[in-house]
This record gives C-alpha cells, structure tokens and sequence, in this order.
C-alpha cells in the first residue's frame, strides 16, 4: 500500500509488546527494515526475522540512547522513520501520586520520547536527509484521567515536544507529528484496568465494560487501528502534515 516505505529503516521504540510491536509488524509488512528497540530485549543489536533488527533499549538513559543510535546507523543505516511507541504507566489519584510515579512516567514517556526522537534528528540533520517523527502520545495528552495524574501530565508533554520540533525542523524536510490512542487493547491496558479499578472499588471487567460504554464507534481499539496511522504519517501522504495529534480514539476525543 505504501510502497515508498519499502526500504526505509523504521526505529520503533517500546517494540516488544502492546502498540509499539503492532507497529513493527505493520511496517515490516510494507517492506521496512524495522529496528524494534525495548527495554525487554537481550543486549545489544541482532538481527531477528526478515528486514527486522532489536536492540535492548532503555529510553530514559541518555547515553544508552545515543550508544543505540550509533549501532543502528552503523550497522542498519540512517533512521529515516522513528516511532516512539515506548511508554509506562501508574496508577493513582494526584494526593496520591509520588515522586516516584511522577519522575517514572516522565523519564520514560516524555524524557524518553524527547531523547530518541533528538537524536534521529541530529543524525538526520547532519547528513542533510528529510525524514518523520512520529510520537506516541494519548488522548490523555488532551484530557484530564482521574487517578492517571503522572501519565496524562507525561503524555501532555509528548505533545508540547511534537509541536516545538515540528516548528524548528520544518525548514529541514522533518515532519513531526504524534499519534493520540484511546482505549487500546495491550497488556498494559489490561493492567490499568486492575490497578485502576482496585482504587476506584471495581473490578478490571467493570472497568473494561465502562470503557467501551463511553466510545462511540461502540468498541476499544486494537494496535492495528494505531499501526495504520502510523503508516500513514510515515509515508508521502502525510507529507504536508507537521505538529499535529491525531486522535485514535473512536470518537472518545474530538479535538
């Protein structure tokens, strides 16, 4: 479907599991070489299947990132596509919430985000090559969550940085745009639901029955519905699109 695809080297953070490895697959699909990058993963760059990298990643260490970065570019080639699926999550209301939580959701979902994505522009720009960025944010980078305050303030940042580098690469030929999900079907969702529900006095399948009540297309998401538009970011169809959070949400979030 998107055959400018084939052959670009794709970077995907948090590529493990959830979001981040329905995105590999869908990348790879279109004829990506796809570098999966997770904490999860063994040590080092290896090849894994066709066209696919992984390299063991922790995205809020600095150095960690730029060592990856350099492996990739010498062994792979320059990032022409970086997705920043990578994230965490806790729960707790903001009395709550300490600064633990707080430092945990944003070193891994913002400081993180910002770190791989500063990077692969830097690279880029030195070799004087176009490329995208793609961030992973959340519609609770637009909304306010009850006992989610950590997370829904990391994912705001996700958005604040996807406007500023959008603005400052934009005479570069780098697009940077993020991707906002809804409720998305993944292991971690699922550990929202009971973590989330153990405070709010219910259970993981009250909470679960309460999501897919509020959206309007009448179902959650799976990780194919966030790949697609992954893809399209990427590719020449999003050419003219920069700073922007598109909403993946089935309607839940509308602005």
């Amino acid at each position: 479907m998107f055959a400018e695809l084939r052959d670009r080297v794709v970077l995907v953070t948090g590529g493990a599991s959830g979001i981040g490895a329905g995105i590999v697959d869908a990348f790879l699909a279109e004829g990506a070489t796809v570098v999966s990058a997770d904490l999860s993963l063994p040590d080092g760059l290896s090849p894994a299947r066709d066209d696919e990298w992984t390299v063991r990643l922790d995205v809020g260490d600095e150095r960690a990132v730029e060592q990856a970065l350099d492996a990739v570019t010498a062994a792979v080639g320059l990032i022409d596509v970086v997705v920043t699926a990578a994230g965490t999550s806790t729960m707790g209301f903001a009395t709550e919430t300490t600064s633990a939580d707080w430092d945990r959701n944003l070193d891994v979902n913002a400081k993180g985000s910002f770190l791989v994505a500063r990077g692969v522009a830097r690279r880029l720009l030195d070799a004087g090559r176009t490329g995208r960025i793609v961030f992973i944010s959340s519609q609770a980078g637009k909304n306010g969550y009850r006992g989610m305050t950590a997370y829904v303030a990391s994912k705001h940042a996700v958005l604040g940085v996807t406007k500023t580098m959008a603005v400052e690469l934009a005479p570069h030929g780098i697009t940077v745009n993020a991707i906002c999900p809804g409720i998305i079907e993944t292991p971690m969702k699922h550990r929202e639901r009971i973590e989330g529900g153990a405070i709010r006095g219910m259970t993981a399948e009250e909470v679960a029955a309460e999501d897919r009540s509020q959206v309007p297309l009448g179902r959650t998401g799976t990780t194919q519905d966030v790949a697609g538009v992954a893809l399209f970011l990427a590719s020449d169809l999003a050419s003219y699109m920069t700073g922007q959070g598109l909403n993946v949400t089935g309607g839940m979030t509308m602005h």
